[in-house]
């Protein structure tokens, strides 16, 4: 990548936009739908958008993407960002491996490579030796293949084939020893857990059907899926999810049901499927989150009952009724984030600060000291199996690239499985951590990343990101963006809002349901912080967020649109009156509640993007991204948004759709595609923040 001098930074300030031209949107009709919700009246203007397959939506898409492309493909420094993320992303990446027998299995795309294929190793100084090449199995450049389930002598595979951005995958099932398919296929569909039997006869998975909810069932070796036995699951609905998992001796089988998007409560049942035995109840009437995790004879339950920094139990397979639990690691000051029950001990992943700190605990309890790690950042806590003796995690920061490492429970010995070679000065990176004041007085983090010496005279090209939701922590982890920005003279800032699971529990219900304003309000604090403290302006922040996170963009697009020069909201949720109805939004009433309660419909009413969108309102450039593959948020909410709001814009700035029809909520599997969506993003808001690429 080529390096700027210390005395002209690569974002060159600019007195004007770089590139005048007027973005032109189709027209778009208007079909009002009115509605009277709880008294109050509803006027839908682009009701109409909301059906993807329409030939009128598809002509109107047609015609956005015309206008978006004409735009975006004008702007200026393209081919140099180009060059730059090409340098960036097109890097060997591999993740940490499953050991099982003496074999490694892990996801590997080498830089030549547009997609990641799945490979074993055998012996840990073997010779990779690819098992499934996506090139090979599917047609579609933009598809993925990713491991669903291993057997444990290492010798079957399942994996999936991912479509696009879609949620939704098939299970194929791969004999490693001869690197044969095997002839079992099951349909493509949204699996939550894949187990297979250690003698290979059999599998479970639990699969979710829109309108029907989430069944758990057990598949037969060699026989047709259409014939699978659903072993659990019918009194439930659309809004529990069920997940299941296998131990590792193949004996018992655990059931837990989530009642919502983050759950509100889980129930978790055993099943002693080696005897036949029947479904035992762990826990069903307790309104909280458990956990649970194998460790040999033993059930390890993680929980925030009466603990809202979580604790954990231990109970008996054998014998799991309450009254026979153990707790065995007690609440503490800091929040557990994260649980693995591995190579004979516990891991228990803290955050501290919003930093990442493991400790090791035995299955009694007995303390056994914290876990190395290489620095301060983010980490995952050891996985592996139960009787393990080499265990895996994961290590990443602001200035550490995606980093895996092996772990001997014997010795305590690391050493490094790989690490990504990525073309950044990381020791030019400066990383603070600042404390800033919300609106209501509540103190908040913040981690500020720039380039060290950087002047900072209130005038920086600023990029901010955050999440603020469903019991989320948006720790210290390597961003190919925010590494660009910062090497060319950027500021990069990530608030920790409340919302997400930071500092346990109690932050994140301070920003749910009727407390969700505290979450904006956050953002827009955090963003005055960066103005006060002389490192930005208004016309010099841009801001990014997706999911949640694209909410939050809709929020500080509607409620603070003097406050940013550009906003990108991807995948975003918008129509808070309607997101129940959409897609699979009904899980997400957990965290948001429902318009369908009255009381619930006037604070989402307040401060539903989509509804508080107001004729004549001078808003920033923003740029909605989304696509037909996201199975998750329904991009009829960015389509409905973006017609409304390049409607009803006062000013002169870009509203532009970017809509990809292979496009998902969590990407697809080309690095090429991944690269065109960065330079979109990146160019917009260079252009709009009026600086030069160079």
């Amino acid at each position: 990548m080529p390096r700027i001098v210390r005395a002209a930074p690569a974002l060159l300030i600019s007195a004007a936009f770089l590139y005048a031209e007027k973005f032109m949107p189709p027209p778009t009709k208007t079909q009002p739908v009115t509605e009277v919700l709880h008294g109050v009246k509803i006027t839908d203007p682009y009701r109409w958008l909301e059906d993807q397959n329409s030939p009128a939506t598809r002509q109107w898409l047609e015609a956005e993407e015309k206008a978006a492309r004409s735009y975006l493909d004008a702007l200026p420094g393209r081919a140099q960002l180009r060059k730059e993320f090409d340098a960036l992303l097109k890097i060997d990446v591999m993740s940490a491996p499953a050991a099982l027998n003496g074999r490694y299995f892990f996801s590997r795309r080498l830089a030549t490579e547009d997609r990641a294929s799945l490979c074993m190793r055998q012996g840990y100084s073997g010779k990779d030796e690819v098992l499934v090449d996506p090139k090979k199995v599917t047609a579609d450049p933009t598809s993925s293949v990713q491991y669903l389930g291993l057997s444990r002598d290492g010798t079957l595979a399942a994996y999936g084939i991912r479509k696009g951005g879609e949620d939704e995958t098939d299970i194929r099932l791969l004999d490693v020893n001869t690197r044969k398919p095997l002839a079992d296929v099951i349909p493509r569909g949204r699996y939550m857990g894949v187990s297979i039997k250690p003698d290979k006869t059999g599998l479970y998975y639990s699969r979710f059907t829109v309108g029907k909810g989430t069944r758990v069932y057990y598949h037969a070796m060699g026989t047709d899926p259409s014939a699978d036995k659903e072993i659990f699951g019918g009194r439930y609905g659309p809004e529990q999810l069920i997940s299941s998992a296998l131990s590792e001796d193949g004996r018992w089988l655990a059931l837990v049901v989530s009642d919502g998007v983050p759950p509100k409560k889980n129930e978790v049942y055993v099943q002693d499927v080696e005897h036949g035995g029947p479904i035992q109840t762990v826990v069903n009437d307790i309104e909280a989150q458990f956990d649970p995790d194998f460790a040999g004879d033993a059930l390890i339950l993680s929980t925030n009952w009466n603990a809202p920094n979580r604790r954990i139990f231990r109970a008996d397979l054998k014998n799991p009724a309450r009254d026979h639990w153990k707790e065995i690691v007690p609440e503490s000051t800091l929040a557990i984030d994260t649980v693995s029950a591995a190579g004979g001990r516990l891991f228990v992943s803290y955050l501290d600060n919003v930093v990442t700190k493991v400790k090791q605990f035995d299955i009694n309890g007995k303390d056994l000291g914290d876990l190395k790690l290489p620095g301060i950042g983010s980490a995952s806590p050891p996985s592996g199996e139960w009787a393990g003796k080499e265990l895996f995690f994961d290590f990443t920061s602001f200035a550490m690239p995606p980093s895996s490492y092996r772990y001997l429970v014997s010795s305590g010995k690391q050493d490094l499985w790989f690490r990504a070679k990525v073309p950044i000065h990381t020791d030019d990176i400066e990383v603070k951590q600042v404390w800033y004041q919300s609106k209501d007085g509540t103190k908040v983090p913040m981690f500020v990343v720039y380039r060290k010496g950087l002047a900072l005279d209130g005038n920086r090209p600023t990029l901010m990101t955050a999440y603020g939701g469903f019991n989320i922590s948006m720790t210290p982890t390597f961003s190919a963006i925010a590494a660009w920005w910062t090497e060319h003279g950027g500021v990069f800032a990530l608030p920790n809002l409340r919302g997400g699971g930071e500092f346990g529990e109690k932050w994140h219900r301070a920003g749910m349901f009727e407390k969700k304003q505290n979450v904006f309000d956050d953002f827009i604090a955090a963003a005055e912080w960066l103005i006060q403290n002389k490192f930005t302006q208004p016309a010099k922040l841009a801001i990014q967020g997706g999911s949640n996170g694209g909410l939050l963009m809709g929020a500080m697009m509607t409620q603070r649109p003097d406050l940013f020069g550009a906003i990108i909201c991807g995948a975003p949720l918008l129509d808070m009156l309607r997101f129940q109805k959409m897609s699979v939004g009904s899980w997400w009433t957990a965290e948001y509640g429902s318009a369908d309660d009255p009381k619930q419909f006037q604070y989402l009413l307040k401060y539903s993007p989509y509804h508080n969108v107001h004729k004549g309102t001078k808003y920033p450039p923003i740029m909605f991204v989304t696509g037909d593959s996201d199975t998750r948020v329904d991009p009829a909410h960015a389509r409905k948004m973006a017609a409304f709001m390049q409607a009803d814009n006062g000013s002169a700035n870009p509203v532009v759709l970017r809509y990809d029809t292979k496009g998902g909520h969590s990407g697809i599997g080309s690095v090429d595609k991944v690269i065109d969506q960065q330079v979109d993003q990146i160019s917009f808001i260079a252009d709009r923040l009026g600086v030069k690429i160079e």
